[in-house]
């Protein structure tokens, strides 16, 4: 444990009392800099001399780009439509391309661009593909000039930029799965400056139809008003009234149902989410307000993974997107019902272990010279640490107690020095942009707001480890704080956190998370390793599961199941329903918000490709085996684009074929187990218990799911093993799907 080397003011320890508990609420800050106390440990809230926060590429400091009204609110970086507020490029105070899905839009000084690709391109000498943003027309106001467009307020995925001249404003309210554009704009009659002179397919005065580069639209202007068409420019007087709309039809003949909604605008988005009995059920719904008439409801488009899970009634309309078909439902909310996916601290002792090289291997990760490898930014610090959490818990099923507590006090030991400011590592919070800094920072953490979920998933999970033996430590009065502040930045429950946006990487309508802060690109925002983000959900299951947090763990159970269910269909395509017939892969490295693409962004090795959506191999991981098939050709495609079998990460897929078959990852390993370098994640101890034990209980056997989070299913030759473990101070039974009960002592894994 590392000992702050700043003077602490006697004016920051009250608070203390602030932090009450330390539960998810907001943390006072602090009028003067200072170190701020959570339990047994502190963060700062000044970043260390010589570091920075938040950039433009050319790194000139950047503050959030938000009216007044949202100034005092955390801002949700890390989203679909995060350029509006984080200006990344200083000649650009608008916003780069956002991809809500079915439409696209990009923010201009005259208005909001909007498009609705339909045809994929396949670029980048055949690895990417990508329905780019294109505009078909222009919504704004006559004569409107912005010098910015601002972020004026959002919802879980919705959000409503702005735009103001001085003589003229405009809002418009844009989401995720929403077919309209809601406009409220005054100083200016509506307008719509299109890509080609329109053809007009509707004209009812208030309510026109036009085509567009093939692509169908309605216009809404208030009662009383009229459409006119000059060339390429629509307008509409607003007269008293501020409010006009547009939406994107599926087709001419829809114009009726639209229209119908055209004025119950939209307000709001919000998920709610429940877990019972190895169901995880989630509702999203919008909140509406009529601008004029007595109409509430909407129409709104699920993605693929949600349409797959929900009973819900739907419409026969449908819209074309980078992430398969999309499916329009007439009503203001839906919900889904999904299996949950069951994490493990470990995976569960089996005979097929042979205990005295298990601990051959054990020793040698416990007793290395170095065993966080020189690591020291908050991304390498993290993989050091999640590779000795694995091992904490297989050394324990041995008997190799001395080990496993060896284990346990370099986790503590390295996690204090990280949880106490002052020293050569700490956690910083930017006042301005409401987020917590690792530093020493990488991988633009600190400038970008980059992959805080990938790299405090790590933390989270070691800590959660940790916990499962050492409770005192884990507590709010002592280091459970600091593993709670690390939570409320990269995965906050709270909407109501004045000091951290709710869910920050997460964007639950899309059901993945994404790992820029700025989303500054053409093909919007991105996420390559769903893995590491998969990561801190099942870190969130195992630490609420430790501590007694049902919030965190269900939390946890939630955005498991949710990304596991989009990882399959958006990176893994398992269905081979959203990949386009012209793409020549199987899957890919990174998702976009235009679409996909076969690449890392460091190497164009098919290793690392197909690798960096399975690491960290963990207990979290077994929701991979749902999809066995996909597995299969995933590897198969991994094995032809290099040329023949993985050599540089053949552990990490290795560890991934033993979830689909896991003779073959076992005969490999029997081939060439001891002649290998380890991931910089893994370890000879822990890819060996892992393949080992699959190999004697059997794959895991996603069809069959337990009452407790923490539980889960395998089957070999037809017979399946049951396994649990309880973290509770008293003895539970659980209950599996297809009516199996087994009986978990306290404090213990049980198999059956």
């Amino acid at each position: 444990m590392s000992v702050s080397s700043r003077a602490r003011p006697a004016a920051a320890l009250v608070l203390v009392s602030t932090l009450a508990a330390l539960g998810l609420g907001p943390a006072a800050s602090p009028a003067v800099a200072a170190d701020i106390p959570a339990g047994a440990g502190s963060y700062s809230d000044t970043r260390p001399p010589g570091t920075s926060g938040p950039t433009t590429n050319t790194g000139t400091p950047v503050t959030p780009k938000v009216t007044e009204a949202a100034r005092n609110e955390p801002v949700p970086t890390n989203d679909w439509w995060s350029s509006l507020a984080f200006q990344r490029y200083g000649d650009n105070p608008y916003s780069t391309p956002m991809y809500g899905h079915p439409l696209t839009y990009q923010a201009t000084s005259g208005g909001l661009e909007v498009g609705y690709p339909t045809t994929p391109a396949i670029v980048g000498e055949g690895r990417q593909y990508e329905y780019a943003h294109k505009a078909d027309l222009t919504l704004g106001l006559t004569g409107l000039n912005s010098p910015d467009t601002k972020a004026d307020s959002w919802s879980d995925w919705t959000v409503t930029p702005y735009w103001s001249d001085g003589a003229r404003t405009l809002r418009t309210t844009i989401g995720h799965g929403l077919p309209f554009v809601y406009a409220k704009g005054s100083g200016g009659d509506a307008r719509i400056t299109t890509a080609g002179a329109p053809t007009v397919f509707a004209d009812d005065g208030n309510v026109l139809g036009i085509t567009v580069a093939g692509h169908h639209y309605a216009l809404f202007a208030p009662t009383g008003s009229d459409w006119s068409v000059s060339g390429s420019t629509v307008t509409a007087g607003l007269g008293a009234k501020d409010y006009f709309s547009l939406a994107l039809l599926p087709s001419t003949d829809a114009l009726a149902t639209y229209r119908k909604y055209a004025y119950s605008f939209v307000t709001g988005s919000e998920v709610s989410w429940s877990t019972d009995a190895g169901t995880v059920r989630a509702t999203y719904r919008l909140t509406t307000q009529p601008q004029e008439g007595t109409e509430t409801g909407t129409l709104q488009a699920l993605y693929r993974h949600q349409w797959l899970h929900t009973t819900d009634a739907l419409t026969p309309y449908t819209y074309v997107s980078p992430r398969g078909t999309m499916k329009v439902r007439e009503a203001t909310s839906f919900t889904t019902s999904q299996q949950a996916s069951g994490v493990l601290p470990a995976l569960p002792a089996a005979g097929g272990v042979d205990r005295a090289r298990l601990k051959g291997y054990l020793d040698e990760a416990a007793n290395a010279a170095d065993p966080f490898s020189g690591a020291t930014d908050t991304y390498w610090t993290g993989k050091a640490l999640g590779r000795l959490a694995q091992l904490v818990p297989v050394a324990d099923q041995i008997g190799e107690g001395a080990t496993r507590d060896k284990l346990l006090g370099l986790l503590k030991g390295r996690l204090e020095e990280w949880f106490t400011a002052g020293g050569a590592s700490e956690f910083s919070y930017d006042r301005q942009w409401k987020t917590l800094i690792g530093y020493p920072a990488s991988y633009g953490s600190d400038t970008e707001l980059n992959d805080h979920h990938f790299h405090y998933s790590y933390y989270v999970y070691a800590a959660a480890i940790v916990a499962q033996y050492d409770q005192a430590w884990a507590a709010d009065s002592n280091w459970g704080s600091m593993v709670k502040t690390l939570v409320r930045d990269a995965a906050n429950p709270s909407r109501t956190d004045a000091d951290f946006p709710f869910l920050r990487g997460f964007d639950v309508y899309a059901g993945h998370s994404w790992a820029s802060g700025h989303q500054g690109f053409a093909a919007g925002n991105n996420q390559e390793s769903s893995s590491e983000s998969t990561n801190l959900s099942a870190a969130l299951v195992l630490w609420g599961s430790a501590t007694g947090d049902t919030r965190l763990r269900d939390l946890g159970s939630y955005l498991l199941a949710t990304e596991s269910e989009a990882i399959a269909q958006y990176w893994f395509d398992a269905d081979q329903e959203v990949f386009p017939s012209s793409y020549g892969h199987d899957t890919v490295g990174m998702v976009w918000g235009s679409g996909a693409a076969y690449s890392t962004w460091w190497t164009a090795n098919p290793e690392e490709i197909h690798g960096i959506n399975v690491l960290p191999v963990t207990g979290g991981s077994l929701h991979l085996a749902r999809e066995k098939d996909a597995i299969r050709r995933n590897l198969a495609e991994m094995e032809r684009e290099n040329g023949g079998p993985a050599v540089e990460w053949r552990d990490i897929l290795w560890e991934f074929e033993a979830l689909a078959d896991p003779a073959a990852a076992k005969a490999k390993w029997d081939a060439g187990g001891a002649g290998y370098t380890p991931e910089a994640g893994e370890s000879r101890a822990h890819t060996y218990h892992w393949i080992a034990t699959l190999d004697a209980l059997g794959a895991p056997d996603a069809t069959v799911t337990g009452s407790l989070p923490t539980s889960a299913v395998f089957s070999r030759n037809g017979v399946r093993v049951y396994a649990a473990h309880n973290f509770g101070a008293t003895a539970t039974t659980v209950t599996f799907s297809d009516g199996t009960t087994l009986d978990v002592p306290a404090r213990s894994t049980a198999t059956k």
